[in-house]
């Protein structure tokens, strides 16, 4: 190519990219390499739907045990009072409780058929009223303290400075990497969602639609063959205004499109970029099939995103109603599944990510924590609904929507918060779940130093959880579920599967046991 082609080129690549409204859509050109694979004959549909917790939630305040020895433990750890009712002390000066009221715990039963938590009882948040609902109903389960680990791990284990331990351990950036991808910070391919795709990308009519992301890009969505397709929350990021317009004009707009789909020049960078920029547009051109935001059931007709009180929470802080920005997220996914039979997206295993910042929570615990589960907590039920009424029938048990977060927090009250900690207890809620139980040992609460040591074997320093599920157990179960192999969920040695670290695990304990 010459010096002037290439400014030819730069001048038409450069044109392109100004007339998009937002970078989202340049970033989809990303996932459609493999817009022209073919589909397998497959007539199901399955489909994960993560929900990232950002900044770490407090698994403490959120499945809390009530037994009696349990609740001795967390009241007395987070209560200033009850410590120095224990000490026969005065109560510090400056510390606020972060213990909830026991007797405003959501209580729920647990069946307890893996046997690994007799004798125990537990309660949720005051804010998980329709999560408490779904799972005693059996369509959610608990997978109890789980986070990234690379071999079996012991309290004992970790006095010895060369056993193999995640990197970045309490760290934002590292512990959000290696959840969603079992990398470090930086990793940028390998996210187990995408790889979960990169084995049944053949299963799709187009693959360009296999792992969709809802505002922002993850890796957990980005693959080694797969690259995620971003979805806004209203919907279609399209080349130019959503109005169909470049600076005002259809006409401009319609000159933009022909420019990015005929080749003048059959220079091979040029040929390859502006076929790319055809299958962007066929893909928008394929989204029209989206049914309408404020269609039942998951929108009022009449209304408008702002207004819809479906999309709306309430702030326990105020009592008011507010719209939930992860209820808006997952619209969107509900109308993507709901499109999932159209000839134009033909998908039958799908992956989808969205997003609830807010629970980096190193003060103002109570009232934080309660807003962002308030939120959480709506959103589920919304999109419960949205999956049980869906015109072609139930879609619950198809659809897989689980929580995750880069790490659990402290059960140390650090004078009006948590800090940073490592395992944490998720959500799992289907209709393909075996709920109404908790998955795992949920950990032994024992008494402590006063000095934020415990004698528990499950809890570390400040009370922070020492996983006792890895990551991978979960990928492996989620991903059995959506029918990827053994093989390449395993891998023939350790460090070769998308559960990479799995054979490091005795293979009974592989499977979670939480899907039917």
């Amino acid at each position: 190519m010459t010096h002037s082609n290439r400014r030819q080129f730069l001048r038409a690549t450069t044109a392109l990219a100004s007339s998009t409204a937002t970078g989202a859509w340049m970033a989809n050109l990303a996932s459609l390499g493999q817009a022209s694979a073919q589909a397998s004959a497959v007539s199901d549909y399955k489909a994960l739907v993560c929900i990232f917790l950002g900044g770490g939630n407090d698994a403490h305040n959120t499945v809390v045990p009530i037994d009696a020895q349990s609740w001795r433990c967390y009241s007395a750890t987070r209560d200033p009072a009850v410590i120095a009712q224990l000490n026969g002390t005065t109560p510090q000066a400056g510390i606020t409780s972060i213990a909830l009221d026991q007797a405003a715990l959501l209580q729920i039963n647990h069946r307890n058929a893996q046997g690994l938590n007799s004798g125990r009882s537990f309660g949720l948040h005051p804010q998980l009223k329709q999560i408490q609902q779904i799972y005693n109903q059996s369509g959610a389960a608990i997978v109890a303290n789980i986070g990234p680990l690379i071999q079996p791990t012991s309290k004992a284990d970790l006095n010895d400075p060369s056993y193999p331990l995640p990197t970045g351990l309490y760290s934002h950036n590292d512990q959000t990497a290696t959840w969603q991808s079992l990398g470090r910070e930086g990793t940028t391919a390998g996210g187990w969602g995408g790889r979960i795709m990169d084995s049944l990308i053949s299963r799709n009519v187009n693959p360009t639609f296999s792992c969709v992301g809802i505002n922002s890009q993850a890796v957990w969505l980005n693959g080694t063959q797969t690259s995620p397709y971003l979805l806004g929350t209203g919907g279609v990021f399209k080349m130019g205004s959503n109005d169909g317009t470049v600076f005002g004009s259809t006409a401009v707009y319609d000159a933009v499109r022909k420019t990015a789909s005929v080749d003048t020049r059959g220079e091979p960078l040029v040929t390859d970029y502006l076929r790319t920029a055809s299958r962007a547009l066929s893909s928008e051109a394929a989204l029209s099939a989206l049914p309408p935001a404020t269609q039942a059931p998951w929108g009022t007709p009449g209304t408008t995103s702002a207004t819809d009180p479906l999309l709306q929470y309430t702030e326990p802080a105020d009592g008011k109603r507010y719209l939930n920005p992860l209820a808006l997220q997952l619209q969107v996914v509900a109308r993507m599944i709901a499109a999932r039979n159209q000839s134009a997206i033909g998908a039958h295993r799908q992956v989808f990510m969205v997003n609830l910042g807010g629970f980096d929570t190193h003060s103002d615990q109570l009232k934080q924590h309660a807003s962002q589960l308030a939120k959480l907590d709506h959103a589920v039920g919304y999109f419960n609904q949205c999956l049980a009424q869906m015109s072609g029938g139930d879609a619950r048990p198809q659809v897989t929507t689980f929580t995750a977060s880069e790490f659990g927090r402290g059960l140390v009250n650090n004078g009006d918060g948590t800090d940073h900690g490592w395992g944490g207890h998720h959500f799992v809620i289907g209709g393909a779940v075996k709920g109404g139980d908790i998955y795992g040992m949920y950990p032994k609460f024992l008494a402590f130093d006063g000095e934020g040591g415990f004698f528990s074997e499950d809890l570390l320093q400040s009370g922070v959880l020492l996983p006792s599920l890895a990551i991978d157990h979960l990928i492996y179960t989620l991903g059995k579920w959506m029918g990827v192999s053994e093989a390449d969920l395993v891998g023939t040695t350790a460090g070769t599967g998308i559960a990479s670290n799995l054979q490091n695990f005795d293979r009974t304990t592989w499977d979670i046991g939480c899907m039917v």
